[in-house]
Protein backbone atom coordinates (compact mmCIF):
# COMPACT_ATOMS: atom_id res chain seq x y z
CA UNK A 1 0.00 0.00 0.00
CA UNK A 2 1.28 3.37 -1.27
CA UNK A 3 2.46 5.84 1.67
CA UNK A 4 1.81 9.16 0.30
CA UNK A 5 -1.04 11.01 1.63
CA UNK A 6 -2.39 14.71 0.83
CA UNK A 7 -3.66 14.69 4.60
CA UNK A 8 -0.62 16.69 5.18
CA UNK A 9 -1.59 19.53 3.54
CA UNK A 10 -4.41 20.17 5.60
CA UNK A 11 -3.08 20.09 8.94
CA UNK A 12 -6.56 21.29 10.87
CA UNK A 13 -6.74 18.72 13.71
CA UNK A 14 -11.39 19.12 13.95
CA UNK A 15 -11.34 17.79 9.83
CA UNK A 16 -10.49 14.52 7.98
CA UNK A 17 -10.40 13.77 4.27
CA UNK A 18 -12.30 10.83 3.31
CA UNK A 19 -12.21 10.65 -0.38
CA UNK A 20 -10.59 12.80 -3.24
CA UNK A 21 -10.77 13.00 -7.41
CA UNK A 22 -9.13 15.18 -9.85
CA UNK A 23 -10.35 15.42 -13.19
CA UNK A 24 -8.70 14.04 -16.35
CA UNK A 25 -6.05 16.95 -17.30
CA UNK A 26 -5.87 17.16 -13.52
CA UNK A 27 -7.42 21.56 -13.68
CA UNK A 28 -9.65 20.60 -10.76
CA UNK A 29 -9.48 18.40 -7.88
CA UNK A 30 -12.79 17.54 -5.74
CA UNK A 31 -11.24 16.55 -1.62
CA UNK A 32 -14.13 15.17 0.82
CA UNK A 33 -13.72 16.57 3.93
CA UNK A 34 -15.70 15.67 7.38
CA UNK A 35 -15.63 16.32 10.82
CA UNK A 36 -13.45 14.86 13.05
CA UNK A 37 -15.55 13.10 15.99
CA UNK A 38 -12.64 12.50 18.02
CA UNK A 39 -13.62 15.87 19.21
CA UNK A 40 -16.60 17.79 20.29
CA UNK A 41 -18.17 20.22 18.46
CA UNK A 42 -16.81 23.90 19.42
CA UNK A 43 -18.97 27.13 18.72
CA UNK A 44 -17.39 29.08 16.01
CA UNK A 45 -18.16 32.38 17.52
CA UNK A 46 -16.63 31.93 21.44
CA UNK A 47 -14.98 28.30 21.35
CA UNK A 48 -17.34 26.98 23.87
CA UNK A 49 -18.29 23.45 23.44
CA UNK A 50 -21.96 21.91 22.75
CA UNK A 51 -22.92 18.50 22.81
CA UNK A 52 -26.27 19.13 21.13
CA UNK A 53 -26.54 19.44 17.57
CA UNK A 54 -29.24 20.82 15.33
CA UNK A 55 -28.40 19.83 11.89
CA UNK A 56 -25.59 18.75 9.36
CA UNK A 57 -24.95 20.62 6.47
CA UNK A 58 -22.25 20.71 3.37
CA UNK A 59 -20.63 23.55 1.43
CA UNK A 60 -18.11 23.62 -1.17
CA UNK A 61 -15.29 25.76 -0.43
CA UNK A 62 -12.51 27.14 -2.96
CA UNK A 63 -8.87 26.29 -1.26
CA UNK A 64 -5.41 27.32 -2.48
CA UNK A 65 -4.47 25.72 -5.69
CA UNK A 66 -2.18 22.63 -5.80
CA UNK A 67 0.47 23.64 -8.22
CA UNK A 68 -1.74 24.68 -11.47
CA UNK A 69 -5.14 22.22 -10.20
CA UNK A 70 -8.00 24.42 -8.63
CA UNK A 71 -8.91 22.72 -5.49
CA UNK A 72 -12.58 23.13 -4.23
CA UNK A 73 -13.20 21.34 -0.67
CA UNK A 74 -16.89 19.65 -0.07
CA UNK A 75 -17.04 20.21 3.61
CA UNK A 76 -19.65 18.33 6.00
CA UNK A 77 -20.33 20.67 9.06
CA UNK A 78 -22.53 20.77 12.15
CA UNK A 79 -24.94 23.50 13.25
CA UNK A 80 -24.49 23.39 16.85
CA UNK A 81 -26.73 24.60 19.63
CA UNK A 82 -24.44 27.00 21.86
CA UNK A 83 -25.03 27.08 25.45
CA UNK A 84 -22.93 30.52 26.01
CA UNK A 85 -24.29 32.36 22.89
CA UNK A 86 -27.65 30.80 22.76
CA UNK A 87 -28.44 30.29 19.55
CA UNK A 88 -27.80 27.65 17.13
CA UNK A 89 -24.33 28.79 15.20
CA UNK A 90 -21.69 26.81 13.00
CA UNK A 91 -19.16 24.74 14.57
CA UNK A 92 -15.91 25.60 14.47
CA UNK A 93 -13.37 23.55 12.09
CA UNK A 94 -10.17 25.92 11.67
CA UNK A 95 -10.61 25.50 8.02
CA UNK A 96 -12.90 28.56 6.40
CA UNK A 97 -14.82 31.08 8.43
CA UNK A 98 -18.93 30.57 8.31
CA UNK A 99 -20.54 32.25 5.07
CA UNK A 100 -17.69 32.22 3.20
CA UNK A 101 -17.51 30.50 -0.10
CA UNK A 102 -13.02 29.92 0.63
CA UNK A 103 -11.18 29.00 3.14
CA UNK A 104 -8.83 30.82 5.54
CA UNK A 105 -5.62 30.61 3.90
CA UNK A 106 -7.04 31.13 0.43
CA UNK A 107 -8.63 34.33 1.99
CA UNK A 108 -5.10 35.79 3.76
CA UNK A 109 -3.83 34.35 -0.22
CA UNK A 110 -6.21 36.91 -1.91
CA UNK A 111 -5.61 39.64 0.63
CA UNK A 112 -1.43 39.36 -0.34
CA UNK A 113 -1.97 39.70 -3.74
CA UNK A 114 -4.19 42.53 -3.07
CA UNK A 115 -1.42 44.74 -1.66
CA UNK A 116 0.66 44.44 -5.07
CA UNK A 117 -2.76 43.62 -7.53
CA UNK A 118 -5.82 45.15 -8.37
CA UNK A 119 -8.54 42.98 -7.52
CA UNK A 120 -9.23 42.19 -11.14
CA UNK A 121 -5.93 41.07 -11.72
CA UNK A 122 -6.43 38.68 -8.88
CA UNK A 123 -9.81 37.48 -9.51
CA UNK A 124 -8.64 36.91 -12.96
CA UNK A 125 -5.61 34.86 -11.77
CA UNK A 126 -7.57 32.83 -9.39
CA UNK A 127 -10.49 32.61 -11.13
CA UNK A 128 -13.06 33.80 -9.08
CA UNK A 129 -15.36 36.78 -9.13
CA UNK A 130 -14.22 40.20 -8.55
CA UNK A 131 -16.74 41.24 -6.35
CA UNK A 132 -15.70 38.11 -3.81
CA UNK A 133 -12.01 38.99 -3.89
CA UNK A 134 -13.08 42.52 -3.69
CA UNK A 135 -15.09 41.25 -0.20
CA UNK A 136 -12.40 39.35 1.02
CA UNK A 137 -9.95 42.33 0.86
CA UNK A 138 -12.34 44.39 2.62
CA UNK A 139 -12.89 42.15 5.87
CA UNK A 140 -9.20 42.44 5.87
CA UNK A 141 -8.80 46.01 5.81
CA UNK A 142 -11.80 46.66 8.53
CA UNK A 143 -10.22 44.53 10.64
CA UNK A 144 -6.69 45.97 10.24
CA UNK A 145 -7.30 49.56 9.65
CA UNK A 146 -10.88 49.84 10.48
CA UNK A 147 -10.76 51.51 13.56
CA UNK A 148 -8.74 55.09 13.28
CA UNK A 149 -5.18 54.95 14.68
CA UNK A 150 -4.63 58.71 17.09
CA UNK A 151 -1.43 57.32 18.58
CA UNK A 152 1.07 59.29 18.42
CA UNK A 153 -0.48 62.37 16.32
CA UNK A 154 1.08 66.09 17.68
CA UNK A 155 1.90 67.49 14.34
CA UNK A 156 -0.87 67.04 11.22
CA UNK A 157 -0.69 68.03 7.34
CA UNK A 158 -4.33 68.11 5.87
CA UNK A 159 -4.99 68.64 1.79
CA UNK A 160 -7.77 67.99 -0.38
CA UNK A 161 -7.18 65.41 -3.72
CA UNK A 162 -9.60 65.55 -6.79
CA UNK A 163 -10.76 62.02 -7.66
CA UNK A 164 -12.93 62.63 -10.22
CA UNK A 165 -14.37 65.99 -12.76
CA UNK A 166 -16.99 67.69 -10.98
CA UNK A 167 -15.10 69.06 -7.72
CA UNK A 168 -15.30 65.90 -6.50
CA UNK A 169 -12.69 65.75 -3.41
CA UNK A 170 -11.67 63.18 -0.72
CA UNK A 171 -10.08 65.10 2.54
CA UNK A 172 -6.18 63.94 3.06
CA UNK A 173 -5.22 63.60 7.00
CA UNK A 174 -1.41 62.78 7.45
CA UNK A 175 0.62 62.41 10.15
CA UNK A 176 3.07 64.96 9.64
CA UNK A 177 6.16 63.13 11.74
CA UNK A 178 5.63 59.06 10.70
CA UNK A 179 3.88 59.96 7.42
CA UNK A 180 1.47 57.50 7.55
CA UNK A 181 -2.59 58.44 6.43
CA UNK A 182 -4.54 58.60 9.68
CA UNK A 183 -8.10 59.46 8.01
CA UNK A 184 -9.56 59.98 4.87
CA UNK A 185 -12.71 61.82 4.36
CA UNK A 186 -15.44 62.67 1.55
CA UNK A 187 -15.89 66.14 0.37
CA UNK A 188 -13.60 69.30 1.65
CA UNK A 189 -16.19 70.70 3.51
CA UNK A 190 -15.70 72.27 7.60
CA UNK A 191 -18.11 69.18 8.69
CA UNK A 192 -15.69 66.96 6.66
CA UNK A 193 -12.79 67.77 8.83
CA UNK A 194 -14.70 68.12 12.18
CA UNK A 195 -16.28 64.30 11.66
CA UNK A 196 -12.28 63.61 12.24
CA UNK A 197 -11.44 66.14 15.07
CA UNK A 198 -15.50 64.49 16.95
CA UNK A 199 -13.97 61.13 16.51
CA UNK A 200 -10.82 61.28 18.16
CA UNK A 201 -10.70 61.67 22.10
CA UNK A 202 -10.01 64.15 23.73
CA UNK A 203 -7.03 63.25 25.29
CA UNK A 204 -5.19 62.83 22.11
CA UNK A 205 -6.96 66.18 20.85
CA UNK A 206 -4.69 67.92 23.64
CA UNK A 207 -1.68 66.76 22.65
CA UNK A 208 -2.13 68.27 19.04
CA UNK A 209 0.40 70.93 18.71
CA UNK A 210 0.68 72.28 14.70
CA UNK A 211 -1.48 71.64 11.66
CA UNK A 212 -0.01 72.48 7.83
CA UNK A 213 -2.49 73.51 5.33
CA UNK A 214 -3.44 75.57 2.51
CA UNK A 215 -5.84 78.88 2.94
CA UNK A 216 -9.24 76.37 2.61
CA UNK A 217 -11.49 78.53 4.65
CA UNK A 218 -13.67 75.90 5.66
CA UNK A 219 -10.54 73.89 7.10
CA UNK A 220 -9.45 76.90 9.03
CA UNK A 221 -13.02 77.07 10.37
CA UNK A 222 -13.11 73.14 11.65
CA UNK A 223 -9.19 73.94 13.23
CA UNK A 224 -10.59 76.71 15.18
CA UNK A 225 -13.61 75.38 16.22
CA UNK A 226 -12.73 71.98 17.75
CA UNK A 227 -8.50 72.29 18.35
CA UNK A 228 -8.65 75.90 18.69
CA UNK A 229 -5.12 75.61 20.57
CA UNK A 230 -3.49 74.48 17.40
CA UNK A 231 -1.07 76.18 15.65
CA UNK A 232 -2.03 76.94 12.09
CA UNK A 233 0.73 76.79 9.41
CA UNK A 234 0.52 77.79 5.78
CA UNK A 235 2.43 75.86 3.42
CA UNK A 236 4.94 78.17 1.19
CA UNK A 237 4.30 75.77 -1.74
CA UNK A 238 0.25 76.98 -2.10
CA UNK A 239 0.50 80.73 -1.84
CA UNK A 240 3.35 81.22 -3.89
CA UNK A 241 1.06 78.97 -6.87
CA UNK A 242 -1.72 81.25 -5.97
CA UNK A 243 0.67 84.60 -6.46
CA UNK A 244 1.71 82.83 -9.96
CA UNK A 245 -1.86 83.23 -11.10
CA UNK A 246 -1.69 87.07 -9.90
CA UNK A 247 1.70 87.24 -12.38
CA UNK A 248 -0.18 85.43 -15.57
CA UNK A 249 -2.80 88.00 -15.04
CA UNK A 250 -0.27 90.76 -14.75
CA UNK A 251 1.56 89.39 -18.55
CA UNK A 252 -1.89 89.25 -19.64
CA UNK A 253 -2.74 92.72 -18.73
CA UNK A 254 0.69 94.34 -19.91
CA UNK A 255 0.88 92.26 -23.32
CA UNK A 256 -2.33 94.56 -24.24
CA UNK A 257 -0.70 97.49 -23.22
CA UNK A 258 2.27 96.73 -25.16
CA UNK A 259 3.15 97.81 -28.82
CA UNK A 260 2.84 95.79 -31.38
CA UNK A 261 7.08 95.32 -32.04
CA UNK A 262 7.19 94.60 -28.30
CA UNK A 263 4.59 91.82 -28.30
CA UNK A 264 6.89 89.19 -30.14
CA UNK A 265 8.59 89.68 -26.27
CA UNK A 266 5.39 88.86 -24.57
CA UNK A 267 4.81 85.69 -26.13
CA UNK A 268 6.05 82.36 -24.95
CA UNK A 269 6.97 84.03 -21.46
CA UNK A 270 4.30 82.69 -19.61
CA UNK A 271 5.91 79.90 -18.20
CA UNK A 272 9.38 81.69 -17.50
CA UNK A 273 7.65 83.86 -15.40
CA UNK A 274 6.35 81.10 -13.43
CA UNK A 275 9.47 79.30 -13.07
CA UNK A 276 12.50 79.49 -10.89
CA UNK A 277 15.36 81.88 -12.93
CA UNK A 278 17.82 78.78 -11.91
CA UNK A 279 15.60 76.11 -13.70
CA UNK A 280 15.64 78.22 -16.64
CA UNK A 281 18.60 76.68 -18.54
CA UNK A 282 18.34 77.11 -22.20
CA UNK A 283 19.79 80.85 -23.69
CA UNK A 284 17.10 81.02 -25.80
CA UNK A 285 14.69 81.42 -22.89
CA UNK A 286 16.94 83.58 -20.49
CA UNK A 287 17.90 86.35 -23.17
CA UNK A 288 13.87 86.69 -23.83
CA UNK A 289 13.58 87.20 -19.84
CA UNK A 290 15.98 89.77 -19.60
CA UNK A 291 14.46 91.85 -22.92
CA UNK A 292 10.69 91.58 -21.35
CA UNK A 293 12.43 92.30 -17.84
CA UNK A 294 14.01 95.61 -19.41
CA UNK A 295 11.32 95.95 -21.11
CA UNK A 296 8.24 96.05 -18.47
CA UNK A 297 9.03 97.88 -14.96
CA UNK A 298 5.52 96.32 -13.46
CA UNK A 299 6.23 92.29 -14.58
CA UNK A 300 9.97 93.13 -13.18
CA UNK A 301 8.77 94.41 -10.11
CA UNK A 302 6.34 90.83 -9.67
CA UNK A 303 9.31 89.05 -9.93
CA UNK A 304 11.10 91.16 -7.17
CA UNK A 305 7.79 90.14 -5.07
CA UNK A 306 7.56 86.96 -6.40
CA UNK A 307 11.55 85.98 -4.82
CA UNK A 308 11.01 88.28 -1.36
CA UNK A 309 7.33 86.57 -1.17
CA UNK A 310 9.43 82.91 -0.81
CA UNK A 311 12.13 84.97 1.17
CA UNK A 312 9.12 85.10 4.12
CA UNK A 313 9.54 81.16 5.26
CA UNK A 314 12.83 81.71 5.70
CA UNK A 315 12.83 83.62 8.73
CA UNK A 316 12.74 81.70 12.00
CA UNK A 317 11.88 85.38 13.93
CA UNK A 318 7.97 86.29 14.15
CA UNK A 319 9.10 90.05 14.86
CA UNK A 320 11.13 89.62 11.17
CA UNK A 321 8.79 88.01 9.63
CA UNK A 322 5.93 90.10 10.33
CA UNK A 323 8.20 93.31 9.53
CA UNK A 324 8.90 91.39 5.89
CA UNK A 325 4.92 90.61 5.42
CA UNK A 326 4.60 94.40 5.79
CA UNK A 327 7.24 95.87 3.19
CA UNK A 328 6.15 92.90 0.85
CA UNK A 329 2.79 94.49 1.20
CA UNK A 330 3.65 98.20 0.93
CA UNK A 331 5.47 97.39 -2.16
CA UNK A 332 2.32 95.29 -3.63
CA UNK A 333 0.41 98.53 -3.45
CA UNK A 334 2.51 100.74 -5.44
CA UNK A 335 1.67 98.36 -8.44
CA UNK A 336 -1.67 99.87 -9.57
CA UNK A 337 -3.70 96.62 -10.24
CA UNK A 338 -6.33 95.35 -8.01
CA UNK A 339 -5.64 91.26 -8.41
CA UNK A 340 -2.29 92.80 -6.69
CA UNK A 341 -3.83 94.91 -4.35
CA UNK A 342 -6.40 91.70 -3.49
CA UNK A 343 -3.17 89.57 -2.85
CA UNK A 344 -1.46 92.00 -0.77
CA UNK A 345 -4.92 92.24 1.53
CA UNK A 346 -5.31 88.01 1.89
CA UNK A 347 -1.41 88.03 2.56
CA UNK A 348 -2.02 90.36 5.55
CA UNK A 349 -5.29 88.27 6.94
CA UNK A 350 -3.35 84.90 7.01
CA UNK A 351 -0.23 86.32 8.49
CA UNK A 352 -0.87 84.64 11.41
CA UNK A 353 -0.31 81.36 9.89
CA UNK A 354 3.02 82.26 8.11
CA UNK A 355 4.55 83.75 11.44
CA UNK A 356 3.07 80.03 12.97
CA UNK A 357 6.03 78.51 10.29
CA UNK A 358 8.46 80.54 12.40
CA UNK A 359 7.22 78.04 15.73
CA UNK A 360 6.98 74.99 13.27
CA UNK A 361 9.59 74.78 9.94
CA UNK A 362 6.54 71.78 8.22
CA UNK A 363 5.42 72.50 5.21
CA UNK A 364 3.08 70.02 2.62
CA UNK A 365 5.06 68.78 0.67
CA UNK A 366 4.51 65.17 1.62
CA UNK A 367 1.28 65.16 1.65
CA UNK A 368 1.96 66.81 -2.23
CA UNK A 369 3.84 62.81 -2.37
CA UNK A 370 0.60 61.15 -0.32
CA UNK A 371 -1.74 62.71 -2.99
CA UNK A 372 0.89 61.35 -6.42
CA UNK A 373 0.88 57.93 -4.99
CA UNK A 374 -2.87 57.80 -3.76
CA UNK A 375 -3.84 58.80 -7.95
CA UNK A 376 -1.91 56.40 -9.46
CA UNK A 377 -3.65 53.68 -6.76
CA UNK A 378 -7.11 55.04 -8.07
CA UNK A 379 -5.64 54.90 -11.69
CA UNK A 380 -4.62 51.04 -11.49
CA UNK A 381 -8.01 50.03 -10.54
CA UNK A 382 -9.70 52.61 -12.64
CA UNK A 383 -11.79 54.23 -10.03
CA UNK A 384 -13.05 52.91 -7.00
CA UNK A 385 -17.15 52.78 -6.72
CA UNK A 386 -16.80 51.57 -2.91
CA UNK A 387 -15.84 55.22 -0.92
CA UNK A 388 -15.32 53.00 2.26
CA UNK A 389 -12.92 50.21 0.37
CA UNK A 390 -11.00 52.96 -1.63
CA UNK A 391 -10.44 54.78 1.92
CA UNK A 392 -8.92 51.56 3.01
CA UNK A 393 -6.78 50.97 0.74
CA UNK A 394 -5.16 54.63 1.11
CA UNK A 395 -4.68 53.73 4.91
CA UNK A 396 -3.04 50.45 3.65
CA UNK A 397 -0.26 52.08 0.88
CA UNK A 398 0.77 54.49 3.98
CA UNK A 399 0.62 52.28 7.02
CA UNK A 400 4.07 51.56 7.10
Amino acid sequence: MSALSIAHYFPFRRIRIIDQSISVEAKMAQIYIVPDKRFHPICHQCRSPSLKIHSQKERVIRDLNFASTRVWLHCHYRKVFCPSCKRILTEELELFIPYQRVTKRLACYIHELCKVLTVKEVADHLGLNWKTVRKIDKLFLEEEYGQTDYLGLRILAVDEIAIRKGHRYLTIVLDYLSGRVVWVGKHRRASTLMAFFNKMPKKKRDELEAIVMDMWDPYILAVQKKVPHVKIVFDLFHVVSQFSRVIDKIRNAEYRKASKENKSVFKGARYLLLKNRSNIRRTKDREQLKQLLELNEVINTMLILKDKLKHIWSYRSRAWASKAIDQWCALARCINHPEVHKFAKMLDKYRYGILNHCDYSIHTSKLEGVNNKIKVIKRKAYGYHDFRYFSLKIIQAFAN
